[in-house]
């Protein structure tokens, strides 16, 4: 398959720019790959899928407040940072993106917050967007920490054309999150209320978690026309034991495995023992799924409706069949459903 295969138009308003009022009330569309069917549910109608004994595999990755805005010394320009991992923890030397970038050399500094309390200096350059900053700050790494989330804001994704709200702290955020380390949300996972969530538990559903930090390259759209020639950025993937016993022995017994988003279902096919069982790992993965691919662990899977030419788009192929996957993303487009972060659901059984 060729980038051209994953290419569509998409009309503007069916971008979502807000939330559904409640989280498990977007719509969701549900494919059937045996039956090769298509149904149109509200999300909260996804319990009558699972019983007694299926697991939904969740990424508990917890977003940070990654976007910051300072100024630079002297000119006093209003600069973006946009943090994408930390480096080092004694120094505070982060990862980070700048815009405009042109203006931000080595050795700059750049001052945050109303009383510039915070202050960075550039030490090095890593992409033509990227650069090194050390943070100088007295105080305690904790207080440091604490500074970053104050003058920090929610990354909600750049497409999204409007000001950060106070609501959006919350709902880009999954109610299961615990581990932060993530610049962009596991979207899929936002469409699970507390409500919803004990209703499947009540079910005999299980949950298996898994942590995958999720980087920006999420958004990269993929540009080379032969898709093995693609490259990944690699983001922090941590599976435990415990996660694996619950997905192989619900895999012993033949039960339904649901990947909870394409992050889950990279995580859980970048460490796939010889006999098709989950393995725990730690550390980073680049893990690139396109057509074709042979699905390990998960036999079902939620996801968002994705933007074309993305590496979402790809895996979302490979895992539901190109033809189908089409049909449903042309019926999506004529029913209104609503895409990217924000947008409704779709379940593939």
């Amino acid at each position: 398959m060729k980038l051209s295969h994953f290419n569509f138009n998409l009309p503007k308003e069916l971008l979502a720019e807000f939330p559904a009022e409640n989280r498990d009330e977007s719509r969701l569309m549900v494919i059937d790959r045996q039956k090769q069917t298509i149904e149109h549910k509200m999300f909260k109608d996804v319990i009558n899928y699972f019983d007694d004994g299926d697991v939904l595999i969740l990424n508990n990755t917890k977003v940070f407040p990654a976007r910051l805005y300072g100024n630079k010394e002297k000119t006093g320009a209003r600069i973006e940072v946009f943090l994408l991992r930390e480096l080092n923890s004694e120094q505070r030397l982060w990862d980070v993106l700048v815009d405009p970038a042109r203006k931000i050399r080595i050795g700059n500094k750049l001052y945050f917050g109303d009383d510039d309390s915070l202050v960075a200096e550039v030490i090095d350059n890593t992409t033509s967007r990227g650069r090194t900053l050390r943070f100088l700050y007295d105080g305690s790494y904790e207080e440091f920490r604490n500074k970053l989330t104050e003058l920090g804001e929610t990354p909600i994704p750049k497409y999204i054309n409007r000001e950060v709200t106070a609501e959006d702290a919350e709902r880009y955020q999954t109610i299961y999150a615990k581990e932060e380390g993530a610049v962009a949300a596991p979207t899929a996972g936002l469409h699970f209320s507390k409500h919803l969530l004990k209703k499947l538990e009540i079910k005999g559903v299980n949950f298996a978690e898994v942590t995958l930090h999720v980087g920006l390259g999420t958004f990269n759209p993929v540009e080379v026309e032969d898709l093995s020639k693609h490259k990944m950025d690699s983001e922090e993937l941590i599976i435990n034991q415990e996660a694996c016993d619950i997905v192989n022995e619900a895999k012993a017994k033949k039960k339904r495995i649901c990947a909870v988003g394409t992050t889950s279902m990279r995580a859980i096919e970048s460490s796939v023992s010889s006999q098709n069982t989950l393995n725990p790992y730690e550390g980073w993965t680049n893990k690139f799924i396109f057509p074709p691919h042979d699905f390990s662990i998960a036999n079902c899977m939620i996801t968002n409706f994705h933007t074309p030419k993305s590496t979402l788009l790809m895996m979302i192929s490979a895992f539901c069949g190109h033809d189908l996957m089409k049909k449903a993303y042309d019926e999506a487009i004529k029913e209104g459903y609503k895409f990217y972060s924000y947008g409704d659901a779709m379940l593939i059984i």
